[in-house]
């Protein structure tokens, strides 16, 4: 019976981390896709000013602004405060894919910077 206690952790464990895993993997995805603009400027993605590497300042495409990493593991101040997230995604997914993101969306996007 002892040895039963480790391998249902172990199970457990794998069958809640695989979800966040895949979520991640799709918000990385979604994270380098490039979305046409209506106004006949480049595509954008979120790389495009946060860079595709989260653990290094971007710089805003259109004002030049400097973008403090957006990963945890060097800001652990990302991703702390609810309204910010909130407030950012909103203006965030207007400007580059040019509507809101879905529920979906956001989630994928919160999961990968997480991980970062």
């Amino acid at each position: 019976m002892s040895k039963a206690l480790p391998i249902f952790i172990v199970t457990v464990g794998l069958a809640v981390v695989a979800p966040l895993s895949a979520a991640a993997a799709s918000g990385a995805a979604a994270w380098v896709k490039e979305y046409p603009q209506s106004d006949g400027s480049p595509a954008r993605s979120c790389a495009t000013c946060h860079t595709a590497d989260l653990t290094k300042t971007g710089k805003h495409a259109k004002t030049g602004k400097s973008i403090e990493p957006l990963a945890p593991s060097v800001n652990p101040q990302r991703l702390t405060d609810q309204k910010k997230v909130d407030k950012w995604l909103l203006r965030n997914c207007r400007w580059t894919l040019g509507r809101e993101c879905t529920a979906d969306e956001k989630a994928v996007f919160i999961s990968y910077i997480k991980s970062q």
